[in-house]
């Protein structure tokens, strides 16, 4: 099942669990918009290419769309899409294939038309913590570690829940790019035992196949690269007695029964690798008010928001009667249905 199709799912039982109206079931379903935009573009034999984007703006019931762009390094939609996206509008960040230097490329587009707009993107570069300050392109202390920040400040709310803390646990994690090494640095810092990673680079250790690491003896199993990679196939073979999803939907709706029955607790993607889009937030609050946190202050709040997170999604498990995965999807729709009501757009 794909990511697409695992959502709405999980969607369509957590409005089950709230017992939301149909209408406004469908209307959180379907998205707002779906801008297509066709760039056309010169190759250095003078030859043009036409490359077609896509954006996808789904629900601003709580404030401005937020959402990752990807696109090869060539492609430049940046003048095409300046009109629909916007600093209370629909604020893009980094994804596959694009950076912080792409986002100042795109502040600086959007600054031609509507002036100097430092928060229509978040993910933006920075200089050095010393030299940094509200007067460069507006990027963030602390974006670049944030999501692996969160997954363990993540892992460290739900290890209390337990009666456990990182020291002295055993992890393995999957993919070892920006999420996975940041992870794994900042457990190292707590005492963890990082037993295993994997990367698409070799490092000149003890090899294991990739598929290997996910059933590997250890007490967290940390996937932080592609979806999908835990499946009906390989699901009964995990040893880990936690699973804290780094990645976008590596678990499979099939293997998630699968290892409920097991007893492996999986904290869901949804929460779990949320660390980065929250600290996006905080670069476009500090971009709107024109004034720089430190990086103390930033990863301060970021394990506030983290820790209140997990408690929400606690008492929507008890509330419900449900999973980590179930309470998440019903939190978050439970608060973007509410705005809806609120604003009368079921009708």
């Amino acid at each position: 099942m794909n990511a697409l199709a695992a959502t709405s799912r999980n969607f369509r039982h957590a409005a089950r669990l709230l017992g939301l109206d149909s209408k406004v079931e469908m209307s959180l379903l379907i998205p707002f918009r779906e801008i297509k935009v066709e760039c056309t573009i010169p190759k250095d034999d003078g030859s043009l290419v036409s490359y077609v984007g896509f954006r996808v703006q789904h629900d601003n019931a709580r404030g401005p769309m937020k959402g990752g762009i990807r696109y090869h390094p060539e492609v430049d939609p940046d003048e095409k899409i300046h009109d629909l996206i916007g600093v209370h509008t629909d604020v893009p960040a980094p994804d596959m294939g694009t950076n912080a230097q792409t986002m100042a490329w795109i502040l600086d587009e959007y600054s031609k038309f509507h002036g100097h707009s430092p928060a229509v993107v978040t993910g933006k570069p920075i200089v050095s913590a010393e030299e940094c300050s509200a007067q460069d392109l507006g990027g963030s202390l602390g974006r670049e570690a944030a999501t692996g920040r969160g997954v363990v400040f993540a892992a460290e709310a739900l290890l209390a829940e337990h009666g456990k803390t990182i020291k002295g646990l055993t992890f393995a994690i999957q993919g070892f790019g920006n999420v996975g090494s940041w992870a794994a640095k900042l457990i190292h810092e707590r005492g963890g035992k990082v037993i295993a990673v994997s990367d698409i680079t070799g490092a000149g250790a003890d090899s294991m196949d990739a598929n290997e690491l996910l059933v590997h003896k250890c007490d967290v199993l940390i996937p932080c690269a592609l979806g999908g990679v835990l499946n009906r196939g390989n699901a009964a073979d995990v040893k880990a007695k936690f699973i804290i999803e780094a990645a976008n939907h590596p678990t499979d709706p099939e293997a998630d029964e699968i290892l409920a029955k097991k007893g492996v607790v999986v904290l869901p993607d949804i929460y779990a690798n949320s660390g980065g889009v929250t600290v996006s937030y905080f670069e476009w609050v500090q971009n709107i008010q024109g004034f720089m946190w430190d990086e103390q202050q930033v990863n301060r709040t970021l394990q506030n928001y983290m820790t209140r997170a997990f408690h929400n999604i606690k008492n929507m498990c008890q509330t419900h009667d449900c999973n980590l995965r179930m309470g998440a999807f019903t939190l978050g729709v439970s608060r973007v249905a509410r705005a809806t009501l609120l604003r009368g757009w079921e009708a």
